[in-house]
């Protein structure tokens, strides 16, 4: 009990660490395991381990294959959750880049690393492809923490995010393959035709299993088969028995199978998706933090003498972290819009993450069991390769891309809280001015309205979502909070201001303010002249956003004046002459125009009379 209770302690507790310091979690996790697994039999009297995942096969946490059992279980569920975030619409809006980078890159990291172990490391040809296999991957769970730490630019952002999301199945399926081709062909390269449709057994059934699960689970949802008080756990059932069921079936083909289940959920209009999603997120939290723990505890203090008694597992690690990854980068993107400075980065940005450690453990583990030569380097060579590349660039991504430029000065997204109708009508406004605008709403018809009118939209509730986690809001630097409660918009800010409102984070006026009976702040008010009932007031007038021109001072309190006495007019920002937008300050007087410059007032509703001088323009219908 003390040994179970300890490993989630433990597993919490890295994963706070991790948060703390800004690190992978993944780094924390296994120096803990380590610690109290190989590492603690040097410091105890009897020389055992503080924490024994399994010893001699029988006797410990998990005696027997139970071990192999649940780490099977545990990845199945974690690539089902990456399997829901793998959105075929915005896989094809990216850049030609990722699509090479996660096809063509795998490839040469595949062959380069399978020659590299057989003429570094001496071991056969199967086992070196299988270690080749195991260390395609990146994943989202050790590259996350670098994005959300690092405002890097759009382009280095983007192929690093749909890199990472979309790597993990494609890594897990090639070692899985290449151990069934280990199995099934006497441990040898001969792949004869019985390997083959092996393979295909297994793509067959695990996409067919996943497929059709998939589907089922989309309309279960859909017509509302299942309480929602029950739908998480569900969920989480009806992923096991999919997991089960496909690897009866073709063994191995699990994997594939929940994956496919997650896409499919993923690009289907599904209720409560979010819902689901976040639960599978705290769960996978759970999850990775026991396994990293139970397998890097699982180790035995020789197969780490296998890796500091020996020259060439440095070498190895030099190999594939120096020279393939760049390899790689530079041949995948080759003729791409990435500029040299932005390759380079991506080339040394190359961490491995829980997909690689839980399966080289649970192939390690199973191929030792049949006494397959060489085997036993499998899972200490792996968990070299994840240990190294992440504390490698946990510790020096920051560096580099300063070093290197691929950092962004300012972060110009826009993050608007509150899809209703006046908030859509400004996004709009703020996409055609070469904005990214994402729109965030607990309504699911809130959301659809806002995709409808081309914006970006999240269906989340911000009381139980963290936003400052979505890989699409890493270049947003202005929050707006516009909904209708003031206490919402106050957590927004509270909330994620240091994170999304590196340029500015605004929210709507509270009547006791616009009313005089409470001083509203200096900084963050939005509008000090329009609230929520005015600004949808104006959009329902008319839902266009105009611009007018003035070039004093006095022309702008002159509009100022105009907008107050008509209900249905709202200002909303003061655009400079190259384009900039900043919000109207609380005393306009303040606001200082230099000789000869033009500026515009951006303002929602009916027509504005322009002053002397000063000419009008209104947004275009189509363009909105």
């Amino acid at each position: 009990m003390q040994e179970l209770a300890g490993i989630i302690i433990l597993g919490i507790f890295a994963q706070w660490l991790a948060w703390r310091i800004r690190v992978p979690a993944i780094l924390p996790l296994i120096v803990a395991g380590l610690l109290v697994g190989p590492i603690s039999t040097l410091l105890t009297a009897d020389g055992a381990k503080l924490i024994n995942p399994i010893f001699n096969g029988e006797t410990g946490l998990f005696p027997g294959k139970s071990l192999f059992y649940f780490v099977s279980l545990a990845i199945g569920i974690i690539l089902f959750e990456g399997g829901l975030t793998l959105k075929i619409k915005e896989v094809k809006e990216t850049q030609r880049t990722i699509l090479r980078l996660i096809s063509i890159g795998s490839l040469i990291t595949f062959i380069g690393a399978g020659f590299a172990s057989h003429y570094i490391m001496e071991l056969s040809w199967s086992i070196s492809f299988l270690f080749a296999g195991l260390i395609i991957v990146t994943g989202p769970t050790v590259i996350a923490p670098i994005l959300q730490n690092i405002p890097l630019n759009r382009n280095v952002a983007t192929v690093l995010k749909w890199e990472g999301i979309l790597i993990d199945p494609i890594g897990a399926l090639v070692a899985v393959l290449v151990f069934e081709f280990i199995k099934s062909t006497g441990h040898d390269a001969n792949f004869t035709i019985h390997a083959f449709g092996t393979f295909m057994n297994i793509v067959i059934i695990g996409s067919t299993f996943g497929f059709s699960a998939g589907m089922a689970l989309y309309h279960i949802i859909k017509r509302e088969l299942v309480p929602h008080y029950l739908l998480n756990v569900f969920v989480l059932a009806y992923v096991l028995m999919i997991f089960v069921g496909s690897d009866m079936a073709a063994h191995e083909s699990g994997l594939l199978a929940v994956v496919v289940m997650g896409l499919v959920l993923a690009n289907n209009d599904v209720p409560r998706i979010e819902e689901i999603l976040s639960f599978k997120e705290s769960l996978s939290v759970l999850l990775i933090s026991i396994l990293f723990i139970l397998l890097a505890a699982n180790m035995d203090i020789s197969e780490l003498e296998l890796l500091y008694e020996d020259w060439r597992p440095i070498a190895l690690f030099g190999f594939v972290a120096l020279v393939l990854r760049p390899l790689s980068v530079f041949v995948s993107t080759y003729g791409g819009n990435l500029n040299y400075q932005e390759k380079l980065f991506i080339s040394w940005v190359g961490p491995r993450g829980i997909v690689a450690a839980g399966i080289a453990s649970l192939f390690g583990l199973t191929l030792s069991d049949r006494g397959v030569p060489g085997a036993e380097y499998i899972t200490p060579l792996v968990f070299m390769i994840v240990l190294g590349t992440v504390l490698l660039n946990a510790t020096t991504a920051r560096l580099i891309a300063r070093l290197l430029g691929v950092v962004q000065d300012v972060s110009g997204g826009v993050l608007i809280l509150g899809a209703n109708d006046f908030a859509i009508t400004i996004g709009k406004y703020l996409k055609d001015s070469g904005r990214m605008v994402h729109l965030v709403d607990s309504n699911p018809g809130h959301i659809t309205k806002a995709e409808r009118a081309g914006l970006e939209g999240i269906v989340a509730n911000i009381y139980n979502t963290d936003l400052a986690e979505r890989y699409e809001l890493l270049d947003v630097g202005y929050l707006l909070a516009f909904t209708s409660s003031d206490e919402v918009n106050d957590y927004a800010l509270s909330r994620y201001e240091k994170i999304f409102g590196e340029s500015g984070a605004y929210r709507l006026i509270t009547v006791d303010e616009l009313k005089g009976r409470m001083t509203p702040s200096e900084n963050s008010v939005f509008s000090y002249t329009e609230d929520f009932i005015n600004l949808s007031e104006s959009n329902r007038e008319s839902a266009i956003v105009r611009e007018v021109a003035f070039t004093t001072t006095a022309q702008l309190l002159e509009l100022m004046a105009h907008a107050a006495a008509d209900v249905d007019i709202a200002p909303l920002f003061i655009k400079y002459p190259d384009g900039q937008l900043h919000v109207i300050p609380k005393d306009p007087t303040v606001f200082e125009i230099t000789t000869a410059t033009t500026c515009h007032l951006v303002y929602m509703g009916s027509e504005l009379p322009a002053t002397t001088g000063a000419h009008q323009k209104t947004e275009p219908e189509e363009g909105r």
